[in-house]
């Protein structure tokens, strides 16, 4: 459903420096429909960068992103990047950060619609329908500011934007780093539920080899801008190949089972 192809970011240099900085090298995967990868790495690996690529935010220097067997950044027209974004759909690290304290949780749910066909008199019980299916109460949520929600909601109500759009590929960057562990579970499962239900694809983007070892079919390891090892879970971590993945695995605790991270 998804390519990349040989995607190069390099960011230009400052004043002071010669040559630019290379944050994406010649990293080229796919994704099937319904399937969960996940990109693991350190801070600076390159992961959000890749993801700022796909949801079309930040130009590559070079490569290509295939979607649907459509080169993305060949979209010439709004009516195209509508429905690119209607189907492609991102969920950030932070909470916080995602929402304006201007507006009340009300706006982010409806301007969702934005992107689709619905008649009017549907909305309100597609966006009650939503938040329920994510653990949800309406009357908890409607209505209130950013401030007055916990980092638990916050996230929930992003996930609740994918319940009404059905998208075909989640792009979800960091996006349980910033919740507690109470409500990290959960919404890790929803993510699940959305595949399974759906048939919705994701991309998780974390440094957790735990995490990821919990969600995904593939694992792909980045390092310095570069894949360095992909594969099964079960194979990355019995069997890592690259001294980077080693080193990631030994920075971790013993995982002997897939919630013992989470």
């Amino acid at each position: 459903m998804l390519n990349t192809c040989s995607l190069t970011k390099v960011y230009s240099a400052g004043f002071l420096k010669k040559k630019g900085t290379v944050a994406v090298n010649q990293v080229s995967f796919d994704v099937d429909r319904g399937e969960t990868i996940s990109l693991v790495g350190e801070s600076g690996s390159g992961k959000t960068t890749i993801a700022h690529i796909i949801l079309r935010l930040l130009p590559p220097t070079s490569g290509r992103v295939i979607f649907e067997d459509k080169d993305i950044w060949s979209f010439g027209n709004r009516k195209e990047l509508k429905k690119y974004w209607q189907e492609v759909h991102g969920i950030f690290q932070d909470p916080y950060a995602s929402f304006n304290s201007m507006y009340k949780a009300d706006r982010i749910l409806y301007q969702v619609f934005n992107l689709l066909d619905v008649h009017t008199d549907n909305k309100k019980k597609i966006v009650k329908e939503a938040l329920e299916s994510v653990g949800l109460r309406p009357g908890d949520i409607m209505g209130k500011y950013s401030h007055q929600l916990s980092g638990g909601q916050r996230q929930r109500l992003m996930v609740a934007r994918c319940y009404i759009l059905k998208p075909k590929l989640i792009i979800a960057d960091e996006p349980v780093s910033m919740v507690d562990a109470s409500g990290r579970a959960g919404i890790l499962n929803l993510f699940s539920e959305l595949r399974n239900r759906y048939k919705i694809a994701v991309i998780f983007i974390t440094h957790n080899l735990g995490l990821a070892y919990y969600m995904s079919d593939r694992i792909l390891v980045m390092h310095e801008g570069e894949i360095v090892e992909e594969g099964a879970p079960e194979t990355i971590l019995s069997h890592p190949q690259h001294p980077y993945t080693q080193k990631l695995i030994a920075d971790i605790p013993l995982i002997q089972s897939k919630w013992s991270d989470i």
